[in-house]
């Protein structure tokens, strides 16, 4: 991963190591809980950690019931305690989304335990291959794929009818800027992350007419464990915060505020979008 990013971005700048407290003080005070989705009830795949986790809670905070998930319980259990010290209303499960399964015991447990379900978060994804594209094996290939596309697909699927029940139904799936802007070694996932843009608008388009709206959310460089090769090293920090218009390294809170705005009423009228949280990276396709 950090070779790879080396090899896209350029020259250091001293800005990155002067990460302003400021910064961090108003994406805390982001967290600070409002009643934009209270009577909601959302699922959040692989949300025990990262931005899978800073979404559950930022849903959580501003009134969503939440259903986290993880393939291990321990980390469904941390999460939920977690959660709970904020008292947002919280259950958890273990699910692997590759599993058909799990996916559908997921959606059952939700609305049995809660009645109901408006909000589909799918996070969950793998990259077990680094390295060039046409290097990639037929079975990286199809993992790849069949956790990143497939399962999010097939998770919107299951979810529809009760998404549909909800009148304000929203989908939220989790990409990548790697999807406008592939990076060196990580072909196979960046392909993948660009096929969920064209899921979005597909599905957006179908599932209008039902009052579900579907939208996209491309991050950057997120401060998280799948990163931190990256900001560890002070030097690959400041190459890659020197391409960025806002001098920081991205924080998982600022994924969970544009996920919540993109499930409330505020963005009624917002659906086939992808929106990106870069930093000002420059990423389009």
């Amino acid at each position: 991963m950090l070779s790879a990013l080396r090899s896209v971005f350029g020259r250091t700048s001293s800005i990155a190591g002067q990460l302003p407290a400021m910064s961090v003080r108003k994406i805390q005070a982001a967290g600070k809980s409002s009643s934009r989705l209270d009577g909601r009830v959302a699922i959040v795949t692989a949300s025990t950690e990262g931005i899978g986790f800073a979404i559950a809670r930022k849903l959580g905070l501003d009134g969503a019931t939440v259903m986290v998930s993880s393939r291990k319980q321990q980390n469904v259990d941390k999460a939920v305690e977690k959660l709970k010290e904020d008292n947002i209303n919280v259950a958890g499960m273990v699910c692997h989304v590759g599993k058909e399964e799990d996916r559908k015991q997921l959606i059952q447990e939700t609305v049995d335990k809660f009645g109901k379900l408006d909000i589909l978060v799918s996070n969950a994804a793998v990259n077990p291959i680094f390295g060039p594209i046409m290097e990639a094996t037929e079975k990286a290939w199809d993992k790849i794929f069949d956790v990143n596309v497939k399962a999010s697909f097939l998770l919107a699927k299951e979810a529809y009818p009760h998404l549909k029940n909800s009148h304000n139904g929203s989908i939220v799936f989790v990409s990548s800027v790697g999807g406008f802007v592939p990076l060196s070694g990580l072909g196979a996932y960046s392909v993948s992350k660009t096929a969920l843009f064209g899921l979005t608008r597909a599905l957006s388009v179908e599932l209008g007419v039902e009052n579900i709206r579907v939208n996209c959310l491309a991050p950057g460089i997120i401060k998280t464990h799948f990163s931190s090769a990256i900001w560890t090293s002070e030097a690959a920090t400041e190459r890659i915060v020197d391409t960025l218009s806002i001098k920081r390294l991205g924080q998982p809170e600022d994924c969970g505020g544009t996920v919540s705005f993109l499930c409330s009423d505020d963005a009624s009228y917002i659906t086939g979008e992808i929106i990106l949280v870069t930093g000002g990276m420059q990423a389009r396709l």
